[in-house]
C-alpha cells in the first residue's frame, strides 16, 4: 500500500474535557489510485487528512506513506516531507494577492527539489494566457487551477485536496475535478481527497465513509466514473 493508515487515534482536551476525533481509524491507497474520504463536517475526516499529510500528529497507530512511517519523524523531518512529497489544495485558494499567477506557483517550484516545467504545468490547468494575471483578476474556477497549479509543480507523490470544489459553482467543480482526474491519470499521482459530496465519490478507486470519527463503509469501484459524467 501507498498509503497504509492503522488503527489510528486523536483526541483533543479542553479545560476537563476530551473530545475524541479519531477512533482507531485504518485505511489503505494503491499508488496511482484515486480515493475519497466521505462524511458530514465534524466527522474526523479534516483531522485525518492533516495527520496524512504531516500537518498534525496522531494520538497512536501507524501511519506509513511511500513506506515512510510518519509517527517516527521529527519536526525537520516532517518539514521535509510535506516539502518533497506532498501537495496540498484547500477549499480556499490562499494565493498571494499581489503576485501573479507564474508567480504564485513559482514560489512552491523554488522551494521544491524536482519541480515540474512552468509552462507545462500552465498548460495542464488552462493557464497558460493568464500567467501574468493577478488573483483578483481570475474566477473562482481559475484560482482554484492556480492552487492546483501550486500543489503539483513540486512533483509530489501525493496530492490532498480538502473539500476543492468547496467553493465552486456545479460547472466548474466538474471542471476542476476533471483536471484532478487529468493529473491522476497523466502524472500517475495518488489523490486523497475528502468531501461531503457523495456524487464525487464514483470517481474514486476507493471511498471511505466516515461518521463519528469511524470509518462505517469502505467501497470499492472496479471502474470509475469520468468527472464530466458525474451529477448532483
Amino acid at each position: 500500500m501507498f498509503i497504509a493508515v492503522k488503527n489510528l487515534k486523536k483526541s483533543y482536551t479542553t479545560g476537563k474535557s476530551k473530545t475524541e476525533i479519531l477512533k482507531g481509524v485504518s485505511l489503505g491507497l494503491e499508488k496511482g489510485q484515486t480515493g475519497v474520504i466521505l462524511g458530514p463536517s465534524g466527522s474526523g475526516k479534516s483531522t485525518l487528512m492533516n495527520i496524512i499529510g504531516g500537518v498534525d500528529l496522531a494520538d497512536s497507530g501507524s501511519i506509513r506513506v511511500d513506506g515512510l512511517e510518519l509517527a517516527a519523524l521529527n519536526d525537520d523531518q516532517l518539514t521535509d516531507y510535506r516539502r518533497d512529497s506532498v501537495g496540498f489544495i484547500f477549499q480556499f485558494y490562499n494565493l498571494v494577492p499581489n503576485l501573479t499567477v507564474m508567480e504564485n506557483i513559482e514560489v512552491v517550484a523554488n522551494i521544491s527539489k524536482a519541480p515540474l516545467d512552468m509552462d507545462t504545468v500552465l498548460k495542464a490547468v488552462g493557464l497558460e494566457t493568464k500567467k501574468r494575471n493577478f488573483p483578483r483578476e481570475l474566477s473562482g474556477g481559475e484560482q482554484q487551477r492556480v492552487a492546483i497549479a501550486r500543489a503539483i509543480v513540486k512533483n509530489p507523490k501525493l496530492l490532498l485536496c480538502d473539500e476543492p470544489t468547496g467553493a465552486l459553482d456545479y460547472e466548474t467543480s466538474r471542471s476542476v475535478l476533471s483536471l484532478l482526474q487529468r493529473i491522476n491519470r497523466d502524472l500517475g499521482t495518488t489523490i486523497l481527497m475528502i468531501t461531503h459530496n457523495t456524487a464525487i465519490g464514483d470517481m474514486a478507486n476507493v471511498v471511505y465513509k466516515v461518521r463519528s470519527g469511524e470509518i462505517v463503509e469502505t467501497i470499492r469501484h472496479e471502474e470509475t466514473t469520468a468527472a464530466e459524467r458525474i451529477e448532483w
